[in-house]
């Protein structure tokens, strides 16, 4: 009870990579065992667990290092040793209907050429075959400087999807405006951090605004209305070839 007054128990704007996980997992659920799939911009293999049931395929150009170019948000040390395919996502060395299915996710802001990307997906996989996406909707500069694009809307798969052969079964948005605003909410003191720098006396005062904020966004998200289609976290996308 008081960790609900006190809002510790909180938890709007906390859930992005939670909610794409929870997709994801009962998203290739639905894909029959023994099925062959592809991870394309696979990096450390995060999602294979998910795969235990199918044929995994790790494919990733294998430059990142965590490092980047040092400017906006990095990961400091990165593992491209257990990829399978070495090779550009637009331009992946198989024969054409490889996979059963391919799963893309959050790695379309990092291709310089998405759509060159949705067309080998297209090439690869069978016919009736399963393509798993998700990408930001909105995001702050990651992995630079492999980092070409904020996000993408629902219309934009919409148009290139259909436009290269592809039948979306499900859209899905993840979280909502409030939600988003939310979480860059509780990014704000470490960005502080980063680039103007902190001061210890401060700390009481990002609690205190935090506190209201995120109250006021947490009764806004739980009475959302269609936000999402202003802004959201990202966007989920099933689609079969046909």
């Amino acid at each position: 009870m008081l960790a609900d007054v006190f809002g510790l128990k909180n938890e709007v704007g906390k859930n992005n990579q939670k909610n794409r996980e929870k997709w994801l997992a009962e998203t290739l659920k639905k894909i029959p065992r023994g099925y062959k799939i592809l991870d394309a911009g696979a990096g450390e293999l995060l999602y294979k667990k998910f795969c235990q049931h199918l044929d995994y395929v790790s494919q990733d150009f294998g430059q990142y290092d965590g490092q980047g170019n040092k400017e906006g948000l990095q990961m400091n040390t990165w593992d491209n040793s257990k990829i399978d395919i070495v090779s550009d996502i637009t331009n992946i060395p198989v024969s054409g209907n490889s996979f059963d299915a391919v799963m893309c996710i959050e790695v379309l802001e990092h291709i310089p050429e998405p759509i060159g990307a949705i067309k080998e997906f297209s090439r690869i996989i069978k016919p009736d075959g399963y393509l798993i996406m998700t990408a930001p909707f909105c995001s702050l500069t990651h992995f630079a400087p492999y980092y070409f694009a904020n996000g993408y809307s629902k219309y934009w798969y919409e148009h290139f999807l259909t436009k290269y052969g592809f039948h979306i079964e499900e859209i899905k948005f993840n979280g909502n405006y409030f939600e988003y605003l939310a979480q860059e909410i509780r990014r704000i003191r470490g960005i502080e951090r980063m680039y103007i720098g902190s001061k210890d006396s401060k700390k009481i005062l990002y609690r205190f605004v935090q506190f209201f904020m995120l109250r006021l966004l947490k009764k806004l998200s739980k009475d959302n209305r269609h936000s999402e289609e202003l802004l959201c976290f990202g966007i989920h996308i099933l689609a079969r070839k046909k």
